[in-house]
């Protein structure tokens, strides 16, 4: 029984499924991974289901109804590798923007005492491979905008690449997590350090996918720009809901 589960959430991966899970079980750590599949119509889940056949003890799949967004599905993960009691938990993209090998180094940050690590674009720099120079200055300028609203000192708030300790994702209330896009990559960082839980950046190289499309919309980017405003005011006038 391994003691680190990777959560991949999916929709449309098809792509890029197969290779991800085969490079995570390549690892001398031992991970195991699940997939949160959004009911994609490419078969990414079906693809899934015939690699469980080679990998039956470390390759677990949850199929969702309809897309729902990222947030949801990683809160179904968070639920999911918890009942199971993996000690530490990591959120990863499909599409190899992120690293399967600095999985280790974001488990070693955890072993080594810190409550969650994050893959982290900005912590030395703008280390960030194929973006086009507005993905970039967005990026970054949100990067900035939620440390000044917030008050963390996360170089990187929006990273999707994450490992949790269980004892933090335990004592978040994760039905009480309002964000469903990107967003909810903030929501979860402000709240674990809100609980006075210790965050240590591992600094890694961002790669744009090559395969498949980006969920990126506009309605994303409203949500990361007007809705953390709110969450902090929420933080600090409904403490007790928060």
């Amino acid at each position: 029984m391994s003691d680190s589960l990777v959560i991949i959430p999916t929709y449309n991966e098809i792509e890029n499924i197969e290779a991800i899970v085969k490079a995570v079980f390549d690892l001398e750590k031992d991970f195991h991974v699940l997939v949160v599949d959004d009911n994609s119509p490419d078969g990414t889940a079906a693809m899934v289901q015939r690699l469980q056949q080679t990998f039956p003890d470390n390759l677990f799949l949850e199929v969702r109804h309809e897309k729902s967004g990222l947030g949801t599905a990683y809160i179904h993960g968070f639920k999911w590798a918890i009942a199971r009691k993996y000690d530490y938990i990591f959120e990863m993209d499909a599409d190899f923007s992120h690293s399967p090998p600095d999985l280790e180094r974001l488990y070693g940050a955890c072993v080594q005492g810190a409550d969650m690590s994050v893959g982290s674009r900005y912590k030395k720099g703008v280390n960030v491979v194929n973006w086009p120079l507005y993905r970039v200055l967005l990026s970054y300028g949100a990067s900035f905008y939620v440390k000044m609203i917030t008050g963390m000192r996360v170089h990187d708030p929006t990273a999707g690449f994450v490992c949790y300790k269980r004892h933090v994702l335990e004592n978040i209330a994760l039905d009480s997590v309002r964000f469903v896009g990107y967003a909810f990559q903030i929501e979860m960082k402000f709240r674990t350090y809100l609980l006075g839980y210790t965050i240590e950046e591992v600094s890694i190289v961002f790669r744009d996918r090559v395969k498949g499309k980006s969920k990126m919309s506009g309605s994303i980017i409203k949500e990361a720009v007007f809705g953390v405003f709110m969450m902090k005011m929420r933080s600090m006038f409904q403490k007790n809901r928060f």
